[in-house]
């Protein structure tokens, strides 16, 4: 029987992972998952591990108002509120979208600034901005937050079970950052599957999820490995034409409510 074992939600994009019991799903995927994200002040460029690999210690715990409270080593927590819609609005860029987005003040700044070591800016999409999806794939009005591409990451938990034994060592799931973990497939199950339900939502598998360097940070030390694994071995053996795959990005068809222990049921 296939089961829902994980659920994680990353308010903050390329920060702290938040494990939760249960959520409610919106247009964006899970109420909350990666709605703010650090950007460069003076270019306005999103920052992430890939670059800024302390940015893994970084906490940021989504309050019910739509907040955050941010803590990180060396300085004390934050409560920052969610700006209103007028607030200023910042242009950004990630990837290849720019769009105008509000900034959550120069408190805010202030800290995130301290925290990554040059001028850095705390910003925040609301539903009305958000973009759209990756061309190619899903249907033309499937919306994204600040995810890489899409709104929610699957991951099988044999997939990953079966990497480990490769690599030669137990590897932590959230280096791969999914909001879903599934339980009682085979590994790599999750590659054929086109639709599936959970509880009484539905969605759409629409892509692989093709892996990065980041990958490779300790999710509790934030130490890049010297290795380069796991990725070294995804290339090896689960490489295509525009990556190492690993995990399934999905889009959810409707709003509802997710519980870990929640059946899964593949559709097609």
């Amino acid at each position: 029987m296939l089961r829902l074992s994980a659920l994680y939600r990353f308010p903050l994009k390329s920060c702290k992972a938040e494990p939760l019991q249960q959520i409610s799903l919106d247009k964006l995927g899970l109420d909350g998952d990666r709605r703010w994200m650090l950007v460069d002040e003076a270019s306005g460029r999103f920052l992430t591990q890939r670059v800024v690999g302390k940015m893994s210690q970084l906490s940021a715990l989504w309050n019910a108002r739509g907040g955050l409270t941010l803590s990180g080593p060396g300085q004390s927590a934050i409560e920052v509120a969610m700006p209103a819609s007028s607030a200023d609005l910042r242009g950004v860029t990630i990837f290849s979208d720019s769009l105008r987005v509000p900034d959550a003040g120069d408190e805010a700044g202030a800290w995130v600034s301290e925290f990554i070591g040059k001028p850095t800016r705390l910003v925040h999409i609301p539903l009305d901005r958000a973009r759209t999806t990756q061309a190619g794939y899903g249907k033309d009005d499937d919306k994204v937050a600040f995810a890489d591409g899409f709104p929610l990451l699957l991951i099988g938990q044999a997939s990953l079970e079966d990497l480990s034994h490769k690599v030669g060592r137990s590897l932590e799931m959230l280096r791969f950052r999914p909001n879903l973990v599934i339980e009682g497939s085979e590994a790599y199950a999750e590659d054929g599957w086109k639709r599936i339900r959970i509880g009484d939502v539905e969605f759409r598998v629409v892509k692989p999820c093709s892996r990065c360097i980041l990958t490779t940070i300790d999710p509790q030390t934030g130490l890049r490995s010297e290795d380069r694994e796991p990725l070294a071995t995804l290339q090896k053996y689960r490489a295509r034409e525009d990556g190492a795959m690993f995990g399934q990005n999905l889009v959810n068809d409707g709003n509802g409510r997710l519980e870990v222990g929640m059946p899964v049921t593949v559709l097609e």
